[in-house]
């Protein structure tokens, strides 16, 4: 089974629906699947439910399809660096549900360990836990949330192989594995495209199994959500 794609566009071909759940690895603008991104974009879908840690930031990452209204609800932890993700939000426009960043890492794992709920201790006692149910252990109150899954994962990885192994690097192991093992089709884009083998086994950090298709990126800009720099001294 050939799992290489000529392009981020090609890859999406047959794939893409109105109304589709997508599951968008990375962390802030680190690890993002930028090409998958934009050829999302321009595939012109729309009605979006958007599992990501955070929006991108204006016009970047997930803040593009923003900007084109193709995202109709998101299922975030942050959302602090997106002007028009408030407006949108605010407005109405755009749907959200709040989730605690572990919630939701978790949420998304459990989804691809095939365990439909889970009771955590996080959220009780605040907005997170309105509707919810809650469960006493052991003379503790915890709160149910639910596992997640997703129609497609698009996910961004340092290496990979012809295979669909990938390795990530640091901050970018944050959603993208477990997002590839919670949706029914997840496509990897990876910096360097290696043959199969060429890999170390026990630095492979998501199988293969779990990828059905990738691509090799090029030209990756590497954004930074807030630059901080220390006065000159005079």
């Amino acid at each position: 089974m050939n799992k290489i794609y000529a392009s981020a566009t090609t890859a999406l071909d047959g794939i893409v629906f109105d109304g589709m759940t997508v599951m968008s690895g990375g962390f802030g603008l680190c690890g993002i699947p930028e090409k998958l991104t934009v050829a999302l974009r321009e595939s012109g879908v729309r009605n979006l439910t958007v599992i990501s840690n955070n929006c991108g930031t204006d016009g970047i990452g997930l803040g593009a399809l923003l900007a084109t209204r193709q995202i109709r609800k998101m299922i975030s932890s942050y959302v602090g660096e997106n002007k028009l993700f408030a407006q949108q939000y605010l407005s109405g426009e755009l749907e959200l549900e709040f989730a605690p960043q572990g919630t939701l890492a978790e949420r998304i794992r459990a989804g691809g360990a095939g365990i439909p709920a889970f009771f955590t201790r996080t959220g009780i006692g605040t907005l997170v836990a309105e509707g919810k149910e809650t469960r006493s252990f052991n003379g503790a109150e915890y709160l149910m949330e639910q596992a997640l899954t997703a129609d497609l994962a698009i996910i961004k990885a340092w290496k990979g192989d012809t295979e669909g192994n990938l390795i990530f690097r640091k901050t970018a192991r944050n959603f993208n594995p477990v997002m590839a093992t919670a949706a029914k089709i997840t496509i990897a884009e990876v910096e360097h495209l290696v043959p199969a083998g060429q890999l170390a086994s026990d630095h492979i950090h998501t199988p293969g199994i779990f990828v059905q298709r990738i691509i090799e990126g090029t030209a990756y800009e590497k954004y930074i959500e807030q630059r901080t720099v220390r006065k000159r001294e005079n």
